[in-house]
This record gives C-alpha cells, structure tokens and sequence, in this order.
C-alpha cells in the first residue's frame, strides 16, 4: 500500500480508502460489510469514510459496530463523517446545514453511532449559503479545540467558497480546511484540473476523491455482458439517467474499455490508476459491495506502470475533456 500525506498537514493516508455510501447499512448486509473493512484493512487501507446521511445514520452504526469488533489499534486507522443533509429522511430546520446547533449536534451523534470518542476527519458535506462562512469555521475549529474531530474538510464546494473558509481562518488565526471531499474520474475532471489548482498551490489542499469509477460506469460489467443484477446505478436513478442516458459518454467509455482489453487491463484498474497518477489526489474512496470487486479494485497499484505518457495522451484523445488551463 501507498500512503500520502492529506495535502499539507501530516495526516498520512492510503492512498486507496474504503468508502459506505449506498452499500453500508443499505446494498449490503452486516457480515459483507464487515468483510470488506476487514479486506481492506490487511490491505493495508487506513482510511474509512462514511457521513450521517448515508443509510440515515445506519451506515455508521454498520461501521462503529465493526471498528468496536475488530478492536484495531485506534492509532492504526482513520475514520470520517460528514454533516449538511442530516439523518433524516424529512429533515427539521436545524436537523441540516452548516448552522453550529447542526454541525455540533451531528458530531456528537456521529460519534456516538461510530463508537468513536474523537473523527478523524470532519467534512461540511456541502456549502451553506444560508449560515455565514466565519460560523462555519468557528465551529469547526472549536470541534478541533474540544478535541472531538482532529482534521476538518469540505466536500464539494466551490474554490471560491474554500477560499472564503481559508481567509477567514487566517483572519481570527482558527483551523482551517485540510481536504476537499469531491467527484474525481475521467469523466468528471474539472474541478481537480483546472479550478481547484489554486487551492493546493496556495492552501495546500489535500483531496478524499469519491466516485473515481463513476459509480461503476467505467467498469467492463457494461460491455462483458456481467450486468445481471441491480447495480449502484439501479439504487441511485438520478445517477443511472445522468450516465447511461448520454450515448456520447458511452461510446467514449467503450472506447476506454478497449484500451484497457489493450493493456491487458479491468477497465476499473485502468480508471482508478488514472486517478492515482494525479499527485494532487491523497486518497480514492473505493465502494463496492462485494469482496472479490475490492480485491480486483486493490490491484490498481500494479497497473500504474502501464500507464505510460503515451497511454495518459490516448486516454485524452479518446475523452476529448481536459481542462484548458487560463492564461494569466
């Protein structure tokens, strides 16, 4: 395994991690999902990610259940939540956002879920237009302070508004973010590529890339004819309708299949190595629902050498997508 530092601070992390969305506490049963942590971390995975909204908190009474089992040194592992959505389905006023009541009440249930008397890492799961930003880094650092989250990170905000959390972190000399959580494949690249590039030189933002397959998009199941049963596209439509309704994007990631055929190479080996080639990104949250995916997922090490200059321009010619870069 590979560990990189979580940008600046000295936070090292695997450079693969293991993500709950969908499956935790929803796709998956108890014994699979503690089969996978187990997976993982023999691995050598450190880093396990999860957020109050995932299965309405069942996701993290799955995953505190499993830490508390297995008894790992606590120094040996890392372990995220997020809050913004709330545990809800029909969330109260103040059972979401970026409010303190909701950002300190949501910790202490996520600790209480994981069975952790401190997180790891803290992320604002989204931007809260409506709670002013110096709130938010209050009480985000106060967390820090009281010892109950060590690190804090954003997740999909813009550069501007991580921006804003730096400047007035370094006004009132508070903690500001370490990490942006974010959608990172080769489908999806401009946020890392372009806009966020101002964040690590100036900032020295470490990234937790989620959804590097796409949600299972670029995989070979939808060409090797393996689809045969509900997919995490089934469980999510929103993400189904966005993928597999554009046949511009298919035809393209059809094309990234046969380059991997090419190298010898899982589709899958092949996206997640990409990823990994970005020095920008710490870590790669991994999902999957089965312990053989994870398994084949982890082998993305030794594909990186076949990822050639070369193989990175085809890569390019075929997606027709990266970024151009402003010129100042």
């Amino acid at each position: 395994m590979e560990y990189r530092r979580l940008g600046k601070s000295g936070l090292q992390v695997s450079a693969v991690s293991l993500g709950s969305w969908v499956t935790f506490g929803h796709q998956i049963s108890d014994d699979v999902a503690e089969e996978l942590m187990v997976t993982a971390y023999e691995a050598g995975i450190n880093f396990f990610d999860n957020a109050e909204v995932y299965a309405h908190g069942k996701s993290e009474l799955v995953m505190g259940n499993i830490l508390k089992k297995m008894n790992w040194d606590r120094d040996t592992w890392i372990v995220s939540s997020k809050v913004f959505w709330g545990r809800c389905a029909n969330p109260k006023p103040n059972q979401k956002g970026l409010m303190r009541k909701h950002i300190v009440e949501a910790c202490h249930a996520a600790l209480q879920r994981l069975q952790v008397e401190y997180l790891d890492i803290y992320f604002a799961h989204r931007p809260d237009v409506n709670t002013p930003m110096e709130e938010v880094v209050w009480s985000f650092h106060n967390l820090i302070v009281q010892g109950k989250i060590l690190y804090w990170g954003t997740s999909e905000w813009t550069a501007q508004q991580v921006t804003e959390a730096h400047l007035i972190a370094e006004k009132h000399h508070l903690i500001g973010p370490v990490a942006e959580q974010n959608q990172y494949n080769m489908l999806h690249r401009t946020f890392m590529e372009r806009d966020y590039l101002p964040l690590f030189q100036n900032y020295g933002m470490g990234t937790t890339i989620w959804s590097p397959l796409s949600s299972g998009l670029l995989t070979d199941k939808y060409f090797d004819g393996s689809v045969n049963e509900k997919t995490r596209m089934d469980l999510m439509q929103w993400i189904k309708e966005r993928a597999l309704g554009d046949a511009d994007k298919m035809e393209k990631v059809k094309k990234l299949y046969e380059l991997a055929k090419s190298l010898q190479l899982p589709l899958s080996q092949l996206a997640l190595a990409w990823c990994l080639k970005n020095p920008n990104v710490s870590t790669v949250i991994l999902g999957a629902s089965k312990v053989h995916q994870l398994k084949e997922n982890l082998l993305c090490f030794d594909a990186l050498p076949k990822l050639t200059d070369g193989v990175m321009a085809q890569v390019d010619e075929i997606l027709q997508n990266k970024p151009v870069l402003p010129v100042y």
